[in-house]
């Protein structure tokens, strides 16, 4: 039994099913739709926890029947490069950033001083908002599986099946082990790193669109921890990855050669840090309309960043260079994100700016 399948599975549904309740909540405030979102929401967290686990453990051991594990690990490699290929796919870094955004989720709800807007509207649209953004995670994973597996058919032949979790295992002797470009130690810290840094994003996005749909000036009180979180590690991430590449790849004295996938990274870096620096001024009834923009800008560059290296869409040692059906549904996001968010921040500036019409003829 493909027990790491199954996981993926019901991670899959227990995370539609909370952004199902989360909607229902929001639309009606009906106690039993958040306590199921709430239980949802932790079963969800637990299966992709477990199927991490999983993965890593059949990364170690080098089981070969699993197709994810005979592209990226392989006997001849070191303990920390076959955890690191938990990161070197495509399946296995949506696993990670999946992940990380359900842990940084629940320490949101648990610690610091935002557990006290717990019950506020603002943090359940916060909530709401990112489990519909790790739904689509959960969608690609269960559409490109980290656990599928070689099968032989009736016919003997033997191929790789991404829905059949009680199917009975090939068993391959060997992995092929890792790209030779990523045998290197930065490989153990550098994307790592970067997904975390991609991860904690979400949160201040989701923020910012609550503030749009609320109003809610506390929304910095989230935005403004979890943005700096962002930043750190895409800062280490950037700058991990450029020494990476100036010591493997031999760019000469420089540590940036504007490598497309390098510069879609860089553009929400700018824009995070212009975000810290306008919600400085917030407090101070400034930036009312650029904070939220500018958190909700950053977000979607770092989906763009993932479009660009998962498409093929520019050539890049970074990037897989074939379009999938994975690609497409990233891209279809990336469309209904921009629309959306460029609707609510219409909506907000032409608000504002009737306000201050309104303001200005009390005035007068």
């Amino acid at each position: 039994m493909n027990l790491g399948m199954i996981l993926i599975w019901l991670a899959f549904i227990c995370g539609w099913g909370a952004t199902f309740y989360s909607i229902s909540y929001y639309t009606s405030s009906q106690h039993r739709a958040k306590m199921h979102w709430n239980k949802l929401e932790m079963l969800c967290t637990a299966c992709i926890t477990l199927s991490a686990l999983i993965l890593i453990i059949q990364l170690l051991s080098v089981n070969a029947s699993y197709d994810y594990v005979f592209s990226h690990s392989s006997i001849d490699l070191a303990w920390y490069y076959r955890i690191s290929a938990l990161w070197a796919g495509q399946e296995g870094s949506l696993l990670l950033w999946a992940w990380a955004t359900l842990v940084m989720l629940l320490l949101l709800r648990y610690t610091g001083h935002t557990k006290e807007l717990v019950e506020t509207k603002m943090m359940d649209i916060t909530r709401m908002i990112s489990m519909i953004v790790v739904s689509v995670f959960l969608l690609l994973l269960v559409i490109d599986n980290p656990f599928s597996a070689y099968q032989i058919l009736p016919t003997g032949t033997v191929e790789a099946t991404n829905w059949n979790p009680f199917a009975i295992l090939y068993d391959v002797p060997y992995g092929q082990g890792m790209n030779p470009l990523l045998r290197n130690p930065w490989m153990a810290v550098h994307p790592p790193i970067l997904f975390l840094g991609y991860a904690a994003f979400t949160i201040p996005f989701a923020a910012a669109i609550a503030n749009l749909l609320t109003k809610d000036s506390r929304w910095t009180d989230i935005a403004k921890d979890w943005m700096r979180v962002a930043w750190l590690f895409l800062t280490l991430g950037i700058g991990l990855g450029g020494f990476w590449a100036y010591e493997v790849l031999g760019w000469g004295a420089w540590y940036w050669t504007w490598d497309p996938v390098e510069t879609s990274s860089l553009i929400p870096w700018i824009t995070s840090t212009a975000f810290l620096h306008a919600r400085t001024r917030v407090s101070y009834g400034e930036y009312g309309f650029l904070a939220p923009l500018l958190a909700v800008l950053s977000f979607i560059l770092v989906i763009f960043a993932t479009f660009v290296t998962r498409s093929g869409m520019w050539a890049s040692v970074h990037s897989w260079q074939d379009f999938t059906t994975e690609s497409l549904v990233i891209a279809i996001f990336l469309v209904i994100l921009t629309g959306s968010s460029t609707f609510l921040l219409a909506k907000r500036y032409l608000e504002d700016e009737n306000d201050q019409k309104e303001t200005g003829i009390d005035s007068a």
